[in-house]
């Protein structure tokens, strides 16, 4: 198992891969169960407290090993994991690893996992004391990314960083086409299953434990999806505009995976089209409305074009743009191994291209809403002033709400530790003719 997880994580460290295929690598190992639920804790785990990781193994060695032995490197990595985080008895964490290198065909490894992770064990307060020196090491993100939010947010960046060390919790939204969300807590309750209304999304429920999907009471009819509280606030912002046009057309730029194109068409009587520019993403936009009933054109289009449009106007749209994810680590930890710095110019590029080319598809007086799981203002509300600039009939809304904070023209959510995740959101109107 654990030659599995080095296996998965290899590419990963040569920065060529990332946690999104890791289910299928266990599918193919054979994975299932205990087995695979502890190699998914050891994966997730390594790539989230990668840079304390890291900074150990330098330690530890006398040499780098080799790139293409990245995945005795893994393996490494691992270890440490499970001597540090994991109820893992140590003698299995040490022996279980070290042997684990026969398995990927490398048993001359054996001996220098052992002596390392050994080593570990002896000197382990003075180690990690020393690695603990480095800021970025200590709070487990990159060193730019800090410095970054350092400067955007002066008295926040320390428990941002911390709460993307934390796994976050599972939150739930209730459909309310078959029920309201008191009626689904007493289900949940009936299951055995504790949980507690979001304070903000109003059909939000946050599990006191995450469980597997099939053990939530009717989720495979559609009762219930998975959703982040700060999420399903998408649906909450288009209700003025929305709430009383029942047929209004809907665009819902950039879609997949699907939870925000089935919240709107759950709470709204809309006419909705939903694109994404990666077909494969787009499937898994059809499952979810399969399993909810509900129906959408659907397209595999690029938004920031429009050869996929008929020309008539949408009354509104969601722009939910592709970005760094920064407001999302503590699910995907794998960002901070992966995100560079030129990607955040990168994106911002391609979101700019996305709202201009959202504006031109959306009827005078229509709404557009604009949305990340981004903390970097570059993406956000500097993303949203410029395009306000150079945009003569956008005009923005004020978001009045007890949840996030002003941020420019916009409202920012930072990730909370038992709370929800990282986004950002900005209502602009269309100026009629």
């Amino acid at each position: 198992m654990r030659a599995v997880c080095a296996s998965a994580l290899a590419p990963l460290l040569d920065g060529k891969g990332s946690l999104s295929a890791l289910d299928a690598h266990l599918d193919t190992a054979g994975l299932d169960g205990r087995d695979r639920a502890f190699a998914k804790a050891l994966c997730y785990g390594v790539c989230r407290t990668l840079p304390r990781l890291q900074a150990l193994a330098k330690l530890l060695l006398r040499q780098p090993f080799k790139r293409r032995d990245l995945d005795v490197q893994a393996l490494l990595l691992i270890g440490l994991y499970q001597l540090l985080y994991m109820r893992v008895p140590p003698h299995a964490a040490v022996g279980e690893t070290a042997g684990a290198a026969r398995g990927l065909g490398k048993g001359w490894a054996t001996r220098v996992l052992n002596g390392c992770l050994r080593r570990f064990q002896r000197d382990t307060q003075a180690l990690q004391a020393q690695v603990d020196r480095d800021p970025s090491v200590a709070l487990l993100h990159p060193e730019w990314m800090l410095t970054e939010w350092r400067q955007a947010w002066p008295d926040d960046w320390r428990a941002l960083a911390e709460a993307n060390n934390c796994p976050g919790p599972m939150t739930l939204r209730v459909n309310v086409r078959q029920g309201d969300r008191d009626a689904y807590l007493a289900r949940l309750e009936d299951a055995g299953l504790s949980a507690s209304p979001t304070p903000y999304a109003p059909q939000g429920l946050t599990l006191a434990e995450p469980c597997d999907v099939r053990a939530l009471p009717g989720f495979a009819e559609g009762a219930v999806s998975v959703q982040d509280e700060a999420a399903q606030l998408a649906a909450t912002l288009l209700a003025p505009s929305l709430a009383e046009r029942p047929g209004a057309r809907v665009l819902d730029a950039c879609s997949a995976p699907g939870g925000k194109t089935a919240h709107l068409l759950e709470a709204f009587d809309i006419a909705l089209t939903a694109l994404d520019s990666d077909a494969e993403r787009l499937g898994r936009v059809n499952a979810t409305l399969e399993r909810l009933g509900l129906d959408a054109t659907t397209a595999a289009a690029d938004a920031s074009h429009h050869d996929w449009w008929d020309g008539h106007a949408f009354d509104a749209v969601l722009l939910d743009a592709p970005c760094s994810g920064t407001g999302v680590i503590r699910r995907h930890p794998d960002i901070k191994r992966l995100r560079r710095p030129r990607d955040i110019r990168e994106l911002a590029a391609l979101q700019a291209r996305l709202l201009d080319a959202a504006w031109h598809t959306l009827a005078p007086g229509g709404t557009l809403l604009y949305a990340t799981c981004s903390v970097m203002p570059e993406e956000n509300a500097d993303q949203v002033a410029a395009f306000l600039a150079r945009t003569p009939d956008a005009r923005v809304e004020t978001i009045e709400a007890a949840w996030g904070r002003p941020a420019g023209d916009g409202r920012q959510l930072l990730p909370r530790i038992d709370g929800h995740d990282g986004f950002f959101y900005a209502r602009l109107r269309k100026q009629s003719e």
